[in-house]
């Protein structure tokens, strides 16, 4: 939860780039439309003043349209996502080469 200036372009289907690893990997946090903007944090368990974030955008597929942040080169590890500042709305487990994923809701 940040006040940065963030791209908030829809982006459309193949246009995201991951830089993923054997030890890195990267993490898709899925929301709703409501949260279009919203910047979500996250770090990992061990220390949770190293945080990372990335805006919610709306992802346009030839079907339909999902909102999703992605969050890439992620150490691999358990990870913190932020509800605020303060307050923890979850965990996720990065795994090396990997793709997870994260349900805001």
């Amino acid at each position: 939860m940040h006040d940065h200036h963030h791209t908030a372009a829809p982006s459309l289907a193949g246009s995201v780039v991951l830089d993923i690893g054997e030890r890195t990997g990267a993490v898709i946090i899925h929301t709703g439309p409501d949260e279009e903007g919203l910047e979500i944090e996250v770090s990992p368990t061990t220390d949770p003043t190293r945080r990372t974030h990335a805006a919610v955008r709306p992802r346009h597929l030839p079907d339909r349209t999902l909102h999703c942040l992605v969050l890439s080169s992620l150490e691999e590890g358990e990870y913190t996502v932020w509800r605020s500042p303060g307050i923890p709305h979850g965990t996720v487990t990065v795994s090396g080469g990997a793709v997870s994923e994260y349900h805001w809701r």
